[in-house]
Protein backbone atom coordinates (compact mmCIF):
# COMPACT_ATOMS: atom_id res chain seq x y z
CA UNK A 1 0.00 0.00 0.00
CA UNK A 2 0.75 3.57 -0.60
CA UNK A 3 -0.23 6.69 1.51
CA UNK A 4 -0.03 10.41 0.18
CA UNK A 5 -0.24 12.64 3.27
CA UNK A 6 -0.81 16.37 2.39
CA UNK A 7 -0.52 19.26 4.43
CA UNK A 8 -0.15 23.10 4.36
CA UNK A 9 -3.68 24.13 3.61
CA UNK A 10 -4.96 26.69 5.49
CA UNK A 11 -7.07 30.24 5.41
CA UNK A 12 -5.00 32.91 3.34
CA UNK A 13 -5.95 36.78 2.28
CA UNK A 14 -6.33 37.78 -1.30
CA UNK A 15 -2.57 38.09 -2.71
CA UNK A 16 -1.04 36.03 -0.74
CA UNK A 17 0.97 32.83 -0.53
CA UNK A 18 0.60 29.24 0.54
CA UNK A 19 2.75 26.00 0.01
CA UNK A 20 1.47 22.63 -0.01
CA UNK A 21 3.68 19.51 0.53
CA UNK A 22 2.32 15.59 -0.05
CA UNK A 23 4.73 13.01 0.74
CA UNK A 24 4.54 9.44 -0.06
CA UNK A 25 5.12 6.29 1.73
CA UNK A 26 5.00 2.56 1.65
CA UNK A 27 5.87 -0.38 -0.75
CA UNK A 28 7.51 2.21 -3.65
CA UNK A 29 9.97 1.58 -6.12
CA UNK A 30 9.56 4.45 -7.95
CA UNK A 31 6.83 7.65 -8.90
CA UNK A 32 6.89 8.54 -12.31
CA UNK A 33 4.47 11.50 -11.83
CA UNK A 34 2.97 13.47 -8.43
CA UNK A 35 0.77 16.21 -9.28
CA UNK A 36 -2.04 18.21 -7.37
CA UNK A 37 -5.86 18.47 -8.49
CA UNK A 38 -8.80 20.62 -6.91
CA UNK A 39 -12.13 20.10 -6.36
CA UNK A 40 -14.15 23.48 -5.27
CA UNK A 41 -17.70 23.68 -4.34
CA UNK A 42 -19.78 22.66 -6.74
CA UNK A 43 -17.23 21.92 -9.12
CA UNK A 44 -15.41 19.42 -11.23
CA UNK A 45 -12.04 18.20 -10.34
CA UNK A 46 -9.16 19.97 -12.19
CA UNK A 47 -5.79 19.39 -12.87
CA UNK A 48 -3.73 22.32 -11.05
CA UNK A 49 -0.33 21.03 -11.52
CA UNK A 50 1.97 17.48 -12.10
CA UNK A 51 5.65 16.47 -12.38
CA UNK A 52 6.89 13.98 -13.68
CA UNK A 53 10.31 11.88 -12.39
CA UNK A 54 12.31 13.90 -14.93
CA UNK A 55 11.47 17.07 -14.26
CA UNK A 56 8.72 17.42 -17.08
CA UNK A 57 5.55 20.10 -15.55
CA UNK A 58 2.30 20.82 -16.67
CA UNK A 59 -0.07 24.07 -15.16
CA UNK A 60 -4.16 24.12 -15.48
CA UNK A 61 -4.81 27.41 -17.50
CA UNK A 62 -6.11 29.13 -14.16
CA UNK A 63 -2.87 28.40 -12.35
CA UNK A 64 -0.17 28.96 -15.00
CA UNK A 65 1.92 32.01 -13.81
CA UNK A 66 0.77 31.90 -9.96
CA UNK A 67 1.52 28.61 -9.33
CA UNK A 68 4.63 26.49 -9.34
CA UNK A 69 4.84 22.49 -9.19
CA UNK A 70 8.17 21.02 -7.61
CA UNK A 71 9.88 18.22 -6.10
CA UNK A 72 12.43 16.17 -4.29
CA UNK A 73 12.59 13.50 -5.72
CA UNK A 74 14.45 11.21 -3.01
CA UNK A 75 12.05 11.91 -0.18
CA UNK A 76 9.02 11.20 -2.56
CA UNK A 77 8.16 14.54 -1.89
CA UNK A 78 6.17 17.10 -4.06
CA UNK A 79 5.65 20.98 -3.16
CA UNK A 80 2.97 23.51 -4.76
CA UNK A 81 4.07 27.24 -4.43
CA UNK A 82 1.22 29.02 -4.52
CA UNK A 83 1.37 33.04 -5.08
CA UNK A 84 -1.01 35.70 -5.79
CA UNK A 85 -4.02 33.37 -4.63
CA UNK A 86 -7.58 34.71 -5.37
CA UNK A 87 -10.82 33.89 -4.06
CA UNK A 88 -11.50 31.56 -7.06
CA UNK A 89 -8.48 29.45 -5.96
CA UNK A 90 -10.45 28.38 -2.94
CA UNK A 91 -11.30 24.30 -3.16
CA UNK A 92 -9.82 21.47 -1.61
CA UNK A 93 -6.50 20.04 -2.78
CA UNK A 94 -5.47 16.48 -3.33
CA UNK A 95 -2.29 15.53 -3.80
CA UNK A 96 -2.10 12.32 -6.77
CA UNK A 97 0.91 9.99 -7.69
CA UNK A 98 1.33 7.49 -10.34
CA UNK A 99 3.71 4.61 -8.52
CA UNK A 100 5.45 1.69 -9.83
CA UNK A 101 5.89 -1.21 -7.04
CA UNK A 102 8.79 -2.95 -8.53
CA UNK A 103 11.33 -2.50 -11.60
CA UNK A 104 9.10 -3.55 -14.75
CA UNK A 105 5.81 -3.65 -13.71
CA UNK A 106 2.56 -1.34 -14.70
CA UNK A 107 1.95 1.89 -12.62
CA UNK A 108 -0.58 2.39 -10.13
CA UNK A 109 -2.36 5.77 -9.15
CA UNK A 110 -2.94 6.96 -5.59
CA UNK A 111 -4.97 9.79 -4.02
CA UNK A 112 -4.12 11.83 -0.53
CA UNK A 113 -7.24 12.74 1.98
CA UNK A 114 -7.36 16.26 0.66
CA UNK A 115 -5.89 19.89 2.10
CA UNK A 116 -8.79 22.64 2.32
CA UNK A 117 -7.34 26.11 0.63
CA UNK A 118 -9.09 29.38 1.59
CA UNK A 119 -8.98 32.46 0.17
CA UNK A 120 -10.62 35.15 1.87
CA UNK A 121 -10.72 38.76 3.43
Amino acid sequence: QVQLVESGGGLVQPGGSLRLSCVASGSIYSIDRMGWYRQGPRKQRELVADITSGGSTAYGDSVKGRFTISRQHAKNTVYLQMNSLKPEDTAVYYCNAEVRHFRGWDLTGYWGQGTQVTVSS
